[in-house]
């Protein structure tokens, strides 16, 4: 059994790792500050069912808290830490700067200080594909530069891996940061396409059609994305003994830091996406087709080569099980008839 701190633990992505890690066995502590970015009813719904396991405490704490970070990770020593707590969402960006510095930045600070001061064998920490922003080599690789974001939340975590890539090279604490593509499943966050799709549909609303359907993403089912958090906590970083200065590889260090790409590694086209939610609600969509939105990319693909060297594990749910799972799930829970 191992004592592992998730943060975000309400969130969609900490929820589910949480489960997976306790279904093994491990003693999981759940760090999150419950904000009203979206309903907070659906986080607590969340908490809820994992409270019910046994070997799971609460602690509602914000990240940027300098004070309470520190004094949790005295108290408890633990011995890996899953940093999924976050100010989401790229378009919010753009309204609340603010929210995404002390939550993204201040907060993974006190995660790394916490890590430093107390002996954590192991942080593993959400980045997002986002980073890669105006790149258009495809599928994005963790070998290429990906130093132009397009908004300030990919900002926030491209710093997040460079502030990683600082504490393990002074201090030695093996990181690994992790960039999701597009996560998508059952328990969803409110203000992605599947859930706001989904719910338009449902009620004779048309949907808003960004970049006239012209995105294609990297659509990555939640338990993809949460086999691959937790191989990827089980396989402490380490140095990279090929690393070269005068060629430096941004995947890697002379120290132990890494990162990966967890996406799906099958881009799909926005409309076809949508086809598929109009197949499992039974109903066409209306829709609002739109130009692309500020900050946003028109497409995602991930290369997943050392994703699946590494730590041995390919995601490979197709959309149309795992959209059919999440409108199951949709509709059990809000209790809608198709």
């Amino acid at each position: 059994m191992v004592k592992i701190l998730v943060t975000g633990a309400a969130g969609f992505i900490g929820f589910h790792t949480a489960r997976r890690l306790l279904a093994r066995g491990d003693e999981v502590v759940g760090l999150d500050n419950l904000n009203e970015y979206y309903d907070v009813s659906l986080k607590k719904a969340r908490l809820a069912l994992l409270e019910k396991e046994p070997g799971f405490r609460f602690v509602k704490i914000d990240l940027a808290d300098e004070k309470a970070m520190a004094e949790l990770f005295a108290r408890e020593k633990f011995q890996r830490v899953v940093h999924l707590g976050a100010q989401a969402g790229v378009r919010y960006s753009l309204e609340d700067p603010h929210a995404y510095v002390r939550s993204n930045v201040t907060g993974t600070l006190n995660v790394l200080e916490g890590c430093r001061h107390n002996g954590v064998e192991h942080l593993v920490y959400a980045s997002t594909s986002s980073v890669y922003g105006a790149n258009t080599k495809m599928p994005f690789s963790v070998h290429e530069i990906a130093d132009h974001p397009l908004s300030l939340y990919a900002a926030t975590k491209r710093a997040n891996e460079l502030m990683a890539h600082n504490y393990s090279a002074l201090f030695g604490i093996p990181t690994t940061g992790l960039r999701f593509f597009t996560v998508y499943g059952p328990w969803g966050r409110p203000d992605m396409a599947l859930f706001l799709f989904t719910r338009n549909i449902l009620e004779g609303r048309p949907i808003d059609v960004f970049n006239y359907g012209h995105h294609k993403r990297d659509f990555t089912y939640i338990d993809d994305i949460v086999e691959g958090v937790v191989r990827a906590t089980d396989r402490i970083a380490q140095p990279n003994p090929d690393w070269n200065g005068d060629a430096p590889d941004p995947a890697s260090s002379k120290a132990p830091f890494r990162i990966y790409n967890i996406g799906n590694n099958r881009p799909v086209e926005l409309m076809r996406y949508i086809e598929v939610i109009e197949e499992c609600l039974g109903r066409k969509a209306e829709k609002n087709m739109l130009p692309m939105q500020l900050g946003d990319v028109p497409e995602t693909f991930a290369d997943i080569d050392d994703l699946v060297s590494d730590v041995g594990y390919r995601p490979a749910t197709p959309i149309e099980v795992g959209v059919r799972r999440f409108v199951d799930w949709f509709c059990e829970y809000y209790g809608y008839r198709r």
